[in-house]
This record gives structure tokens, C-alpha cells and sequence, in this order.
């Protein structure tokens, strides 16, 4: 699979991955990772997790993918079509704010993002999904109406998903992610949280 470090892109194959996860007893997979900044802040405060930032775009990574945190590795890849090296290693997935393929895929429940995260997570791995008001009136949603069509895809996928909490501007303000920042200032500060386990 395609890694990247700074402008730099490199193969990374299943046995070097492997490799590099054996000390970590869980892995995070942060899907739709934008520049990276969750995934590194995440990295940095939970030294003991081995943390993926996956996104489709690499130039939105350049900056945090320089960093040389041992736990921490970038991949470009889509989240419509997963590293099979991925394959059973994932214990936990976020999805933060997404919007775009990721935000439709998650709205019409499109098998290529359910199978391949079913594929990429291990038993009983755990999810945090975080959606804003502004991106899914843009998909042409309402916030509640949105969030409850997500849930009861990702519920019919067999996902046991928990009732939704919202997040208000403070949340967002203090919440380790670029997009946040701008949502917490911007005319639409509202968001939810999902969580819940496969």
C-alpha cells in the first residue's frame, strides 16, 4: 500500500507493516484523515496506539506526514477501497467531519466503505463518526435527518451503534482537528457524535 512522509510517497508491504504494529495492541484507523492533524494529535497523546491517517489526497498531507512519531503512518488510499493489507488489523475507527465520497457513502450505505471497513477491522473493534450540520445540508440532509440515516446504515451493517451526542461550539473549539476549528467560528457550529462497536 501507498504510504507518504512529507512529498515523499512509499510502498508499504504487509509483512513490514506487521512489523511495525507488533508492540501496539491496538491500531486506529482514522478514515477521511484531511491534513492529518487528528490523526497525528492522537498519536502524540496515545503513545501506546499505533495510529493510521488514511485519506485519497496527498497533498492535504504534507505537514503532519512529516512527522517522525513511531506510532504514527499515513496511506493514501480511498475509503471506498481499502488496503487489503489493512486486512484484520484495525481495532478502532474514526471518521471526523467528513464530507464529500466519504459523507455520500456513509448517506446511501455503499457495500465498498461497509465491506471494506468490515474487512479492515478486527472483533468487537469500536467506532467514533462525528458529523457536522454544514456538510450534510450541502448532501442535501438535514443534521438529525442526516445522522439518523447514517446510524441506521451503519446499524443494518452490524454496527451497534449508541444514541447520538451533540457537540457544541466549545466541543468543536477544543477538539484536535483543523476542520473543527473552522466549524466551532463558522456560521453552522453544530455536530454529532456517534459511537459504537462491530
Amino acid at each position: 500500500m501507498e504510504t507518504i512522509r512529507g512529498k515523499m510517497s512509499h510502498t508499504l508491504d504487509l509483512t513490514t507493516l506487521r512489523a511495525r504494529l507488533a508492540n501496539y495492541p491496538c491500531a486506529t484507523l482514522d478514515l477521511g484523515t484531511g491534513d492529518g492533524k487528528f490523526a497525528f494529535c492522537h498519536a502524540e497523546s496515545f503513545p501506546g496506539r499505533f495510529v493510521i491517517g488514511l485519506d485519497s489526497c496527498r497533498e492535504n498531507l504534507h505537514e503532519f506526514s512529516r512527522a517522525k512519531l513511531p506510532n504514527l503512518l499515513y496511506v493514501i488510499a480511498s475509503a471506498q477501497a481499502l488496503p487489503n493489507e489493512l486486512g484484520g488489523l484495525i481495532s478502532h475507527v474514526t471518521i471526523n467531519f467528513p464530507w464529500g465520497s466519504l459523507l455520500g457513502s456513509l448517506l446511501t450505505g455503499d457495500p465498498l466503505l461497509l465491506r471494506g471497513l468490515e474487512s479492515a477491522l478486527r472483533l468487537g473493534a469500536t467506532m467514533e463518526l462525528r458529523l457536522n450540520g454544514g456538510a450534510l445540508a450541502e448532501a442535501g440532509w438535514s443534521l438529525e435527518d442526516g445522522v439518523e440515516q447514517i446510524r441506521r446504515n451503519l446499524a443494518r451493517a452490524g454496527w451497534r451503534m449508541n444514541p447520538p451526542v451533540p457537540m457544541d461550539a466549545r466541543a468543536l473549539h477544543t477538539f484536535p482537528s483543523t476542520w473543527a476549528k473552522r466549524l466551532a467560528f463558522g456560521r453552522d457550529p453544530r455536530a454529532i457524535q456517534l459511537s459504537g462497536c462491530s
